[in-house]
């Protein structure tokens, strides 16, 4: 397997206090065959300039600004139609990943003797002020359609995907977990697994202002995310319960981290 190149996609809004660090752990990959594409969703502080400070350093960030504020489904797709890259990387301007994130994932590539389109990694988290947490979320080396509807154990910030694929899937309904309608629709209907890379390689960062940092929007979202995908009442019910269960044991274990 040649050593493809990887489109890196950054929605950014607001974020001149994290995208540098999130800009440097894309750039400071063992992994070199990238671009980074930031898209600039209309920031009212520091982020622009912070951007176009690092396209002058390195050729390989380019800088996109929307015309509007259009969500960060919006961002991430438009970020993807601008990727010249065979697969696709997304990170998120506060979230942070290890320097061999990348590598490790393509190595998970070269393993696997069915090329998958989707892969995914573990976490660690921090505060908003750099402060981690000692627990760290273990993922499967898999994951099927029907055991993702149990819990979304897969990080939008951790994943790789096939740009195809992202570009017949797109994200919409930023009022949900978007990213999580996306991963079972492509479970769902091209009839494949996602392939896990159990080590920490993100970084995330747990903001009280986030989606889910606010636990009850967060549940509220995963139902209606249940529902875009038409299961039926009795379903969204066993699956709301799975989702709790688990929800409420990786809360607890960060909270005593």
């Amino acid at each position: 397997m040649e050593e493809p190149l990887i489109s890196v996609v950054m929605p950014a809004y607001n974020a001149e206090k994290y995208i540098a660090k999130s800009i440097e752990s894309v750039l400071n990959q063992t992994y070199k065959n990238i671009e980074l594409i930031v898209v600039n969703d209309c920031s009212k502080d520091k982020t622009e300039e912070i951007i176009k400070r690092y396209c002058k350093q390195d050729a390989r960030v380019r800088n996109y600004t929307n015309q509007i504020n259009s969500g960060v489904s919006f961002s991430r797709n438009f970020g993807v139609e601008q990727a010249n890259g065979e697969w696709v990387a997304f990170l998120d301007s506060d979230d942070i990943w290890k320097e061999e994130k990348l590598q490790k994932q393509i190595d998970l590539l070269k393993r696997e003797k069915m090329e998958p389109v989707l892969v995914y990694t573990g976490s660690s988290f921090i505060d908003e002020n750099e402060n981690p947490y000692s627990y760290v979320r273990q993922v499967p080396e898999t994951v099927s359609y029907k055991r993702l509807l149990n819990q979304n154990v897969i990080s939008c910030s951790s994943v790789l995907a096939k740009k195809e694929v992202l570009s017949s899937v797109k994200m919409e309904h930023d009022k949900m977990h978007e990213d999580f309608l996306v991963w079972l629709k492509i479970l769902k209907n091209f009839n494949v697994c996602a392939y896990g890379v159990n080590e920490p390689l993100l970084v995330y960062r747990i903001s009280k202002n986030s989606k889910s940092g606010n636990k009850i929007k967060a549940a509220r979202m995963t139902y209606m995310v249940y529902k875009h995908m038409k299961l039926n009442i009795f379903q969204r019910s066993y699956y709301m319960v799975q989702y709790t269960i688990r929800s409420l044991i990786k809360y607890r274990n960060i909270n005593k981290s």
